[in-house]
């Protein structure tokens, strides 16, 4: 596997975590768990397949990327990733 790929791949990681960290949703609900007494654990499993279109290779043009500023983690947000037991690495 190339590093660009490898690159993407860590970035869509990244993307699913910061969508699952940024879900009100998701955490209104869980917090609504905790209330009622009971410890949450949530196990997520992705699989992402990938097939090489060659035919791109010539015409395709990088897809423009959001930069690190566009993402803030907050304490809460760390804690939500932890209680899923989703690590999160700082990137300095």
């Amino acid at each position: 596997m190339d590093k660009q790929l490898k690159s993407m791949i860590n970035e869509l990681g990244d993307a699913i975590n910061n969508s699952l960290s940024d879900s009100e949703q998701i955490a209104e609900v869980i917090s609504r768990i905790k209330a009622r007494g009971y410890d949450v654990f949530v196990v997520l499993e992705a699989t992402i397949g990938f097939n090489h279109d060659e035919s791109a290779d010539k015409e395709s043009l990088p897809a423009p990327r959001r930069s690190a500023a566009d993402f803030k983690v907050t304490s809460q947000d760390l804690k939500f990733l932890k209680s899923l037991r989703i690590s999160v690495e700082e990137n300095g």
